[in-house]
């Protein structure tokens, strides 16, 4: 299989999802032909990194991880497709991907799993559930969960996002600090790296692409990371260009705070839907 085999959900009407199967990674979303997501000019798409920008699925590893690389292998493993694009009677566009353990992921955390990733494309909205079970009968495991979402926006300086308002926050940009979010809305007007405790359900981002508003709904996710390099970062990174840090922001949900615990045999789901208002 080559490195970028890909998987099209073809709504009509230019409304497409394409998700690249080397970390289930989505890598474009078309509402009436204009792309949501911010993918990197210089992602690398070698089958090897994980892709800058789209939709990366980061488990079992938020951040830096003693046994496998950042953000964990679910990134930059191979999925399977569980099942092919196919038309609800909604008009609505439904595909499946799974990832099971194998020795690439025993060889760095040894565990049983199955994961499963429900992608439904709806005319505006791009629904998200993901399944974690656990199938061995004696072991328990803990992990993270989040997807990371590159939203593409034509300057992040002019974004607010909403629904982080009284909420603490581990900002990774002062160590580690705990701090509590004061503010209504959220601006962001420098290097940001915050992990957002028990944020509410639903976030609003403004002035995504052609001055939209996108919103987020998630279930089962309590926690929101929000990123953005800015310029000094953004030379660091090798697959993400110097200038391209005002057009992107991430807004991740996920369970990264407290991680889940899965006993043998029992299950976790956690859903997001992307929609543009």
């Amino acid at each position: 299989m080559a490195a970028t085999s890909v998987v099209v959900l073809d709504r009509g009407n230019n409304t497409t999802c394409t998700v690249n199967l080397f970390g289930a990674t989505v890598v474009s979303w078309r509402v009436n032909n204009q792309e949501q997501l911010f993918v990197s000019k210089q992602a690398v798409f070698d089958g090897k990194r994980a892709i800058r920008g789209g939709i990366p699925f980061v488990f079992p590893q938020f951040g830096q991880w003693a046994f496998g690389p950042q953000h964990g292998f679910a990134r930059v493993a191979r999925w399977h497709v569980e099942k092919m694009p196919e038309r609800l009677p909604s008009g609505d566009v439904e595909a499946v991907f799974s990832l099971m353990d194998d020795d690439f992921t025993r060889s760095m955390w040894h565990f049983q799993f199955r994961l499963t990733y429900r992608l439904i494309l709806r005319e505006k909205e791009l629904h998200f559930n993901i399944g974690v079970y656990n199938p061995s009968k004696e072991l328990t495991f803990s992990c993270q969960l989040l997807l990371h979402t590159y939203f593409k926006v034509p300057d992040v300086r002019r974004c607010q996002i909403t629904g982080m308002h009284g909420c603490m926050f581990i900002d990774k940009t002062r160590e580690g600090a705990v701090y509590q979010e004061t503010r209504e809305v959220v601006t962001i007007n420098e290097w940001t790296d915050r992990i957002y405790q028990n944020t509410m359900q639903e976030h609003i981002i403004t002035n995504v692409v052609s001055g939209r508003k996108m919103r987020i709904q998630k279930y089962n996710f309590p926690d929101t990371v929000i990123w953005n390099p800015w310029a000094d970062y953004a030379k660091e990174i090798p697959d993400f260009g110097d200038d391209e840090f005002p057009n992107m922001v991430c807004v991740e949900a996920g369970r990264v705070a407290a991680p889940i615990v899965l006993l043998p045999g029992t299950a976790f789901e956690a859903s997001q839907i992307l929609q543009v208002m």
